[in-house]
């Protein structure tokens, strides 16, 4: 049979000859010497599929390293199967949860009245790796994979054998402990360890979140739904957003700041809350000036320009942080100032057109993606500032084992919008979002800690109301297209939830409204 081989994107086609009936793991293990990172899964005619998967007719096929998300999932989830089979040997059969990504890991906890010892920890450590040195297969049986008899519910793929998980570390962390592994950017690497105190706080008033409303995983909500019980589940989660909105613009007037800088990642609902915070602002008795940093451009001429030697609007070289830091100290100093206005067709700044002033004590909101970078405000007081990191920290799992990343909860978010007000198909989604996933891995995830504040923008409920949008746009891509396996894989997560056919209840200046319609906000 002819194949034809493709490790990366990026990387030119080539054909080989496979005489018998084999798996896509013998091939690999022909070719791994020659490669520069373990093949974890593959693509196989745009379908993904584990590496025992057998070729048994002419195909094409991708191979996938921890450099792809899919791959990059399936080693996590392969690893949390030899940390649950480890603390099972250990410590017996107790309850472990996956739940959320912090410190470059996932926080699990291990639910037991005492929180495990350092020495408990070490005992979990060394039996994962006397694991993986004993290389057990995994065995799929049904929706569940085993090792050595020991069964878990995973929806996601895993590799053939633990031997295959050789990159990892644990630490005791708070009352859980931090499985930690390869960043998709260095696959070889286990990352550097940053303590994300202020993320590890918002988690636990995401936990407090959930027990108000009664939903702790998707059967919890799936539960509401099918009984009628989820309008006041959305009726409280707004409450919960307004009510930390409040808190916020309190503690800015408390505090007298003047520049309050708003970021986050891609469909974090950036712009839906700097007009909530500006309106609770004026609750306050202030008078909130709003601006963003787009108008702050170099001109076209000195945009940097990328690896592809295109112009690069998004790292912080693209900003004229001179123009931009001067014009903020002369509006706090309470002098008329000449905004600039950028010109995106012809690509200057234009001036004339936007004079302003504000009085003693009128702060300025400003949204951006480098809103948290130092740089960008290197010359303005500290003591003026006020800095919110803004994200849909948390999402509703599946269940105990199974993890729903917040950024296939973002990327469907961005699939809704981008169909209903941008003119994208799903497809385009899907194939920009590495762009944007690199974008913010270098311009905002290294500035969280920043952050004076993290306001946690998820609604539990979103992934049902969501699901009746993205579904049908996921649906339309056909196996020939290259994201075909990317789109089965959020169509897989989305069959876990009920869908919420009538979202009229929801706010009309709701978070989620930025994407779905109909916000009076954006």
């Amino acid at each position: 049979m002819e194949v034809i081989l493709k490790n990366g994107p990026r990387e030119p086609d080539c054909k080989i000859e496979v005489k018998d009936i084999c798996t896509i793991e013998a091939i690999v293990k022909e070719l791994q010497s020659k490669l520069p990172y373990a093949i974890l899964a593959a693509h196989v005619d745009n379908k993904i599929v584990e590496l025992t998967h057998k070729i048994d007719k002419p195909c094409k096929i991708e191979l996938l390293d921890m450099r792809n998300q899919s791959a990059n999932l399936i080693y996590q989830n392969s690893l949390s199967l030899i940390y649950m089979k480890a603390v099972y040997d250990v410590l017996g059969d107790i309850v472990v949860e996956i739940q959320n990504s912090i410190n470059k890991g996932l926080y699990t906890m291990i639910r037991r009245k005492m929180p495990v010892t350092q020495a408990e920890v070490d005992g979990i450590y060394k039996r994962m790796r006397e694991l993986v040195d004993l290389d057990i297969p995994y065995v799929k049986e049904d929706s569940c994979y085993s090792l050595e008899g020991f069964k878990k519910f995973f929806f996601g793929l895993m590799v053939p054998s633990t031997g295959y998980i050789k990159l990892f570390e644990i630490r005791k962390y708070r009352r859980g402990v931090l499985l930690r592994f390869p960043h998709p950017k260095n696959p070889n690497v286990i990352p550097d360890y940053v303590d994300e105190v202020k993320l590890y706080g918002a988690f636990g008033e995401a936990t407090n979140w959930g027990k108000l409303m009664e939903v702790s995983y998707a059967r919890d909500l799936n539960a509401k739904v099918r009984n009628g019980e989820y309008e006041e589940l959305i009726q409280l989660s707004e409450a919960l957003h307004e009510k930390k909105v409040a808190e916020l613009a309190d503690i800015i007037k408390k505090e007298k700041k003047r520049i309050v800088l708003i970021a986050g990642p891609s469909s974090s609902g950036k712009t839906t809350f700097a007009k909530r915070l500006l309106i609770q602002l004026k609750v306050n008795g202030l008078k909130p000036l709003y601006m963003g940093t787009d108008d702050y451009f170099v001109e076209r001429e000195n945009t940097p320009l990328d690896e592809n030697g295109e112009p690069n609007f998004e790292d912080l070289e693209a900003i004229d942080i001179e123009l931009f830091n001067a014009n903020m100290n002369s509006l706090l100093a309470g002098e008329e100032v000449d905004l600039p206005t950028f010109d995106f067709m012809d690509g200057h700044k234009k001036f004339g057109k936007r004079l302003t002033k504000i009085t003693s004590g009128q702060p300025i909101i400003i949204e951006g993606i480098h809103a948290l970078n130092r740089e960008l405000t290197a010359l303005i007081p500290d003591t003026e500032k006020f800095k919110i990191y803004i994200s849909p920290l948390t999402q509703l799992n599946i269940d105990e084992n199974n993890r729903i990343p917040t950024t296939d909860a973002r990327m469907l978010r961005r699939m809704v919008r981008d169909y209903n007000f941008r003119g994208h198909s799903a497809k385009n989604t899907i194939n920009s979002w590495p762009k944007v996933r690199a974008g913010e891995d270098k311009n905002i995830f290294p500035f969280s800690n920043e952050a004076d504040a993290f306001f946690n923008s998820v609604h539990l409920y979103e992934i049902s109301v969501l699901k009746k949008y993205a579904e049908p746009l996921l649906k339309e891509i056909q196996q020939e297209e290259p994201v075909y396996s990317e789109a089965q894989r959020l169509l897989k997560i989305l069959d876990f939830f009920e869908v919420i056919e009538d979202d009229s209840i929801i706010a009309n200046n709701s978070i989620l409204r930025e994407f779905i319609g109909g916000s009076i906000l954006v």
